[in-house]
């Protein structure tokens, strides 16, 4: 596949180094020339070092031959015009990233279609999202839909004494039960689990199961009903603020910001509905006066990662039970899993699970970079005689590390069994390690 990747900052060059590991032909446009030089010297791509939005520079990078143009500038301004222009060179599909929350409502669609826009990201609102689901249900470190929720995935980490820990998974979970483990992340391995694994202390257990048997996972998991009212977000930055527009809906939520500008900012976008303080985070007595011993969740949103994960240990050390991070150094979200920060938002792996959507042949309606474990999870439309209607799940012969989770049909979110005949129509979701999802996507022709 031909790709080009304008915008050479920390999610263009995430992406460029993700890719060139799988037998794309990728070139990627940038404005700093050690960036590129560096990218070049170290990655199997093309570098062009010149402006992302030059008709000229487009046409060097070979837009008129591009499977997908990738735009993804710090400006979205930018990635509008250049996404414009790439498509009107020749490339076939078009996604690009933007800022604003209010590109991605569904009747803005149309705009962003007729300039041969095919999709949008805002890792923004994303990362706003799964901020709000996991406080909502604090037992729960991820929470991702499909469908129109008919299916879940959650994450968990089990502690000693769970109900599920040294059981056979195969005599765990009967026909009966909507649920089933379709990933395990162990120390720093990835398991696509058979039936014969079985789940230790502190795994980090990925679930697919419906909304209906959430209960059921939670007693599983051996998780108690907790309860979230006040909320401490440190840092205004966008994702803060999108946060804390949903949150404080229903929970009290206060926002720490250093910058005096930037408060006041806060305080006039969000108004009365949530309180804005003015001043550093890291400052153990402004934490203490503003009653963070009260708090049943933190959520650190600085733009520094180092800051975000000593905050929440801080948040920990005064009894808050439930933390959240942003960390978008990739290396760094195992320290901060081994650190026990209960959930990590990473804007590049929500970038990267959409991209890779735009990239497959197959019907893919949602796909997930899971951020604790090396795997990724898609939702895939099952189209007429393919492969994978052919016989019932357990004589496909499906790859290993791969696992079938669970299906909608006619609205109703069905755990897969090896019994299980996938028909038609169905929207199936798949778990396999990352970079293998393409292996996966013949079956689904």
């Amino acid at each position: 596949m031909k790709i080009i990747i304008a915008g050479a900052g920390e999610v263009g060059i995430h992406l460029a180094k993700m890719l060139s590991k799988e037998n794309h032909s990728i070139t990627i446009i940038g404005e700093k020339e050690e960036v590129m030089a560096n990218l070049n010297a170290n990655y199997d791509l093309m570098t062009i070092v010149g402006d992302p939005c030059s008709i000229s520079i487009l046409k060097d990078a070979g837009c008129a031959s591009a499977d997908l143009f990738i735009g993804v500038t710090p400006e979205e301004s930018r990635n509008i015009v250049a996404g414009y222009i790439a498509h009107n060179l020749g490339s076939k599909k078009v996604v690009i990233r933007v800022e604003s929350p209010e590109y991605m409502k569904e009747e803005h669609r149309s705009y962003f279609q007729h300039l041969g826009i095919d999709s949008l990201i805002c890792p923004e609102l994303l990362a706003a999202k799964e901020i709000v689901e996991t406080v909502d249900r604090p037992w729960i470190r991820q929470y991702h839909s499909f469908g129109n929720g008919e299916l879940v995935l959650i994450c968990v980490k089990v502690r000693e004494g769970a109900p599920i820990i040294n059981q056979e998974l195969m005599n765990l979970f009967k026909q009966e039960e909507v649920c089933r483990i379709a990933a395990i992340k162990r120390g720093h391995q990835t398991i696509i689990p058979s039936g014969r694994d079985i789940i230790m202390t502190d795994d980090v257990v990925y679930f697919i199961t419906t909304p209906e048997e959430l209960e059921t996972v939670r007693k599983l998991a051996g998780k108690p009903l907790e309860k979230v009212e006040n909320v401490m977000i440190m840092g205004g930055s966008r994702i803060a603020i999108l946060a804390a527009e949903k949150l404080s809906k229903t929970l009290n939520v206060k926002i720490i910001e250093q910058s005096r500008s930037r408060s006041e900012y806060i305080k006039e976008r969000l108004g009365s509905k949530v309180m804005v303080i003015q001043g550093d985070g890291r400052d153990m007595d402004l934490l203490n006066d503003e009653n963070i011993e009260s708090m049943e969740a933190y959520i650190a949103l600085t733009g520094s990662d180092e800051t975000n994960i000593f905050s929440c240990l801080a948040a920990k050390r005064f009894g808050v039970p439930r933390s959240i991070a942003e960390v978008e150094q990739l290396d760094y979200i195992p320290l901060a899993d081994n650190l026990d920060i209960g959930i990590v938002i990473n804007k590049k792996l929500i970038a990267a699970g959409h991209i890779y959507q735009m990239m497959l042949d197959a019907d893919v309606t949602n796909m997930k970079c899971l951020t604790f474990a090396n795997a990724d999870v898609a939702e895939f439309i099952v189209k007429e005689n393919s492969k994978i209607t052919k016989k019932q799940v357990k004589d496909l012969h499906l790859p290993e590390n791969l696992s079938l989770g669970g299906l909608i049909r006619d609205g109703k979110g069905i755990i897969i069994y090896g019994n299980t005949q996938i028909q038609a129509g169905d929207r199936v979701v798949i778990f396999c390690l990352s970079s293998q999802i393409q292996k996966v996507e013949k079956y689904f022709h």
